[in-house]
């Protein structure tokens, strides 16, 4: 899900400063299908956090920084949800119909509303710059965990290699 996240943010960017063109279609198209993608992968996700608790934070880790850790962490999958979401309701305002993969058209949630569509650009844009701000920030937290506090968290994401056990 980072990988398919990371690859939207960059083809949104790049996308959106094209001037019209088949190829821009297309792309728009590829940005789409990730935001779905990532939309459709987030329900399992939370399905299977729900089944597996996160081993406990280290006991020595300040209340603060728990407390942070935790709301970063709802913050993330919900940032997860309404960005995808935002897109979708942008289109649909905007009167462009998402079709998943070239095959399957995703219902259109907003009758069309130009205005409306310009004010869900606009919230798209701003939703994907603070879930970037936080992932950044999740990175920083992590690195500052593993080569400062020596504590152990950053091998905590890594479950199912050497460094998670």
């Amino acid at each position: 899900m980072a990988l398919l996240m990371v690859a939207g943010f960059c083809l949104g960017l790049y996308m959106v400063g094209l001037p019209i063109s088949p190829l821009k279609l297309q792309l728009y198209s590829y940005h789409k299908w990730i935001g779905v993608s990532v939309a459709a992968l987030l329900l399992p996700r939370i399905v299977w956090r729900g089944l597996h608790a996160p081993p406990p934070l280290p006991a020595g880790m300040p209340a603060w920084e728990q407390i942070m850790a935790h709301a970063s962490h709802l913050l993330l999958y919900v940032l997860m949800a309404i960005v995808p979401l935002s897109g979708w309701l942008m289109s649909s305002a905007k009167g462009v119909t998402t079709v998943y993969l070239g095959l399957w058209p995703l219902p259109d949630l907003l009758a069309r509303n130009d205005a409306l569509g310009l004010f869900l650009e606009a919230l798209h844009r701003i939703l994907n710059y603070a879930l970037l701000s936080l992932v950044c920030l999740h990175v920083a937290a992590a690195l500052k965990h593993h080569f400062i506090d020596r504590d152990g968290v950053l091998g905590r994401m890594f479950r199912f290699t050497r460094a998670g056990q």
